[in-house]
């Protein structure tokens, strides 16, 4: 008996040792940490982290984190990456722990790399294997696409982060930031931004987003909303946001352009890339699974609106991209850009497919490229969860294509700490409550309030503000110097009551001119935000130039003042109008309006008929008019500024419906007439050939009217270039009732100066522009057929007609010119190309245009 119970506990003690053994070799070892470089302490993205003797392998993301994990008792960890040396760790078998890395510089191999003897081989694509390689990648991009499945879910969390970057000492040391000196961030100063940042906005979003092939549908639920808020009397803070996700739009690298900043950029892998890039092999991991393929290119021009950077393609019979980092050249013809790199990672779906899991787009910006303070913007978007072909309720893809819940600009600080997909930095955690401080100190405010005054042309007093100041002082032939002076109350008096007014005297005419309106909201938001929905009344008695209705700028503006000819033609009105304005957040809307309007001839021009075969002079026309506007702009983007919404050029349409009604004897209403106009406007992108703007416009009139109620066609006699008026047509020159016009603008962003040796130095960027009108008056309208009608105006001083109809042809004109001068110019030769014979017209000349673009 005691024999078996020793050989008992014998084989218990065996059978355990044997236990633990194999317990030891199953167990699971994890390995994670962060790679940076040695010198910048940047992290480094798609590094090849691998256990030395296991066939694993994985690449550190976009912020160069990773994560291994191995069965076996290895001891060793190897990270390589191209032009570093590979580092060796030790690691702990059977154990989790976390192992950062740090990776310098492989000087050898740079040399190795820069100095080549021997006579250079030129590039070509013809038996070029790195060319072979890309071609398998567009020929599969199709399928490899998120947009191939019947169905896609995920979450999602972007974090948008700005800065003012570059900063010197002295600036940081200022008296206004003596007491803020944790407002800062430093990093090293070869990271992009420089030494010294000032954390300045800050914008985080969770949300749920769904996507349906067929039919096709996108659709955003942001369920969680958090943003840097500015005083409204200062920055449209909506608008702001809108301008920024515009520059940061996703990079969508299987697209043929991905969309930057107001650029669109050929793809590294568009169908045309071969053409315009040069692709090499640069490495292959193959301690991956699958082996990838590091593919470099680079634009074949450096000044062209193209990408440089690496490709990892999987070998795996996809031949998708795993990952992929893109910069830019510095030649690109892309303005204030200093530095720019976009990274992109993707993860493997249970089929073998891969989808975009990770980005992260860093621009540093500043009118000198090469020092000075500028702007720093980060955008980094995590995806988590996500699942194909798994189809939800119809009523989950319908409705707009971007949903807030309603409670997601009021999440709590736990929230955040719980739901975010990332972290933030300390800087990031604590810019919302360190900007609100900064708003506090008062030479801050004093900076805004200047700027504000600069840009935006008002003075805020608090709930009211003074402006705009660039109508303060003008002159005209008819009211000789003419000063102005004017204002409106803001948010800080009411949020549903506005009132706006302004004062003007004329020293030639000897009148007073003003302006009274009052303003109700009715969704108890700011009328200046979107979306708006407001009642509004106004009265205004002032001169105004026959048929110009100008768009972003003042009529009574001190650099509109300056005109080429005669410009003598004006009107006096008394125009009272009732406005009710519903817009909604599909971007539709309606405006319903009232308007009396009484107009008396001004200078030169004169209201004549004929009765009983004399002349019969008139000195008011009053008009009662009902109109209907409809609009839809979908996806439409843009900023609110203090005057007028400044658009964020777009791919997508604008539709315009406008019906107007003239009723006779209502409110002393001389005539009935209909009018209707009808305009499209598009923006089309043609990737390496920059881009058109197109705009149709079409409008018909119907019953009888003088020709103050026709459309009296946009003209131009100022020395600006005006793209929705005719650059070469004088005032009062052509009336309709009936006609279409076509309006096309072309940038080719620089592609021809691009390939100019000397030119391209300049970064100018060709331009091209043509307009045709055509229309006519109809007999009933034609005053040389109807006595009774106003007859067309002809010149006090040579008795020669100066209105005209268009039933002799189109009017056209065109232009060529060149943009981007000193960044902020275009300059165009404008000539006209019919009714040359027209006595006191301009047949050619030079308009300039002044605009900040990338």
């Amino acid at each position: 008996m005691n024999i078996l119970i020793k050989v008992n506990k014998k084989l218990s003690l065996l059978a355990l040792f044997m236990l633990l053994t194999v317990t030891a070799f199953a167990q699971n070892t994890v390995v994670q940490g962060t790679v940076r470089d040695a010198k910048t302490k940047e992290t480094l993205p798609y590094v090849s982290i691998a256990v030395v003797g296991a066939s694993q392998g994985v690449n550190t993301d976009m912020n160069g984190h990773y994560k291994i994990t191995v069965n076996g008792t290895y001891t060793q960890l190897q990270a390589s990456y191209v032009g570093y040396r590979t580092v060796m760790k030790n690691i702990l078998p059977g154990r989790e722990q976390t192992i950062d890395i740090v990776m310098g510089n492989d000087a050898k191999l740079l040399t190795e790399v820069v100095v080549k003897g021997g006579k250079k081989k030129k590039y070509t694509n013809k038996n070029n294997p790195a060319v072979e390689l890309i071609r398998k990648v567009i020929a599969n991009k199709d399928k490899n696409r998120s947009e191939a499945y019947d169905f896609t879910q995920y979450k999602q969390y972007e974090k948008m982060f700005f800065s003012l970057s570059n900063l010197s000492d002295k600036f940081k040391n200022r008296k206004m930031f003596r007491n803020y000196q944790f407002l800062f961030q430093e990093q090293d100063s070869t990271a992009i931004g420089g030494k010294n940042l000032l954390p300045m906005y800050m914008e985080e979003k969770l949300s749920d987003n769904f996507y349906r092939k067929d039919p096709e549908s996108k659709k955003q639920v942001v369920t969680a909303h958090k943003q840097v808020k500015f005083d409204e009397n200062f920055i449209d803070n909506e608008g702001l946001q809108q301008y920024f996700n515009r520059m940061y739009q996703d990079i969508e690298i299987y697209d043929n352009n991905i969309s930057l900043l107001s650029n669109q950029i050929l793809s590294p892998i568009a169908n045309s890339a071969p053409a315009f890039y040069k692709f090499f092999i640069t490495d292959t991991l193959k301690d991956q699974s699958p082996q990838l393929v590091e593919l470099s290119f680079t634009p074949r021009n450096t000044t062209d609106m193209l990408f440089e950077g690496r490709l990892y393609v999987t070998l795996d019979g996809n031949y998708a991209v795993e990952n992929a980092v893109l910069t830019v050249n510095k030649n690109i013809n892309l303005n204030f850009v200093r530095k720019m790199m976009a990274t992109l990672s993707f993860e493997k779906n249970p089929d073998g497919r891969y989808h975009l899991s990770g980005s992260d787009l860093k621009m540093d910006f500043g009118i000198n490229k090469n020092k000075g303070g500028g702007i720093f913007g980060q955008r980094t978007v995590t995806i988590q969860d996500f699942t194909v072909n798994q189809p939800l309720p119809k009523t989950t893809y319908e409705g707009s294509a971007v949903v807030f819940a309603k409670d997601a600009e009021e999440k709590s600080d736990m929230f955040w700490q719980s739901n975010r997909l990332d972290t933030l930095s300390i800087q990031q955690r604590d810019i919302y409550k360190n900007i609100d401080s900064l708003q506090t100190i008062p030479s801050f405010k004093r900076t805004m309030d200047l700027i504000t005054l600069f840009i935006a042309g008002y003075k805020n007093f608090g709930p009211f503000e003074v402006g705009p100041v660039n109508t303060f002082y003008s002159f005209n032939p008819v009211e000789g110097f003419r000063l102005r002076l004017g204002g409106r109350t803001t948010t800080a008096l009411s949020e549903r009551y506005y009132f706006e007014t302004y004062g003007a005297y004329g020293f030639k005419d000897e009148k007073f001119k003003y302006f009274l309106s009052a303003t109700y909201s009715l969704n108890n938001k700011s009328i200046y935000r979107f979306p708006q929905n407001y009642i509004r009344a106004s009265f205004q008695h002032d001169t105004k130039i026959p048929g110009q209705e100008l768009q972003f700028v003042q009529e009574s503006s001190f650099l509109l003042s300056f005109k080429r000819g005669n410009n003598d033609m004006w009107l006096y009105n008394d125009i009272f109008r009732l406005d009710y304005v519903h817009e909604f957040r599909n971007h539709f809307s309606y405006n319903l309006g009232f308007k009396t309007w009484s107009q008396s001839p001004a200078g030169a021009l004169y209201f004549q008929n004929t009765v009983n075969g004399q002349p019969n002079n008139i000195r008011t026309l009053k008009t009662t008019e009902l109109s209907l506007q409809l609009r839809y702009a979908p996806y439409e983007k843009f900023y609110q500024g203090k005057l007028y919404r400044t658009p964020i050029p777009d791919k997508y349409p604008i539709f315009t419906l406008q019906y107007n009604q003239g009723v006779k004897d209502l409110f002393g209403g001389d005539y009935n007439y209909q009018s209707i106009t009808a305009n499209i406007t598009k923006r089309f992108y043609w990737s390496q050939f920059g881009y058109t703007d197109i705009g149709l416009e079409g409008n018909n009139i119907f019953g009888q009217a003088p020709f103050p109620l026709l459309d009296i066609h946009r003209a131009n006699q100022s020395y600006a270039f005006q793209f929705q008026s005719y650059n070469l047509m004088n005032f009062l020159e052509f009336v309709s009732d009936h006609y279409a016009a076509i309006n096309i603008d072309h940038s080719f962003n620089g592609f021809i100066f691009n390939k100019v040796p000397l030119l391209k130095k300049l970064k100018w960027r060709e331009v091209i522009d043509f307009k045709s009108l055509w229309g006519g008056i109809r007999n009933e309208n034609n005053p040389a057929l109807n006595p009774q009608l106003y007859n067309f105006p002809i010149s006090t001083e040579t008795g020669a007609p100066i209105t005209y109809s268009l039933n002799n042809g189109p009017y056209m004109e065109g232009s060529v010119g060149i943009s981007n001068i000193f960044k902020i110019l275009r300059v165009d030769y404008v000539k006209r190309f019919s009714y040359l014979d027209h006595p006191g017209i301009a047949k050619n000349g030079v308009r300039f245009f002044v605009k900040f673009d990338f």
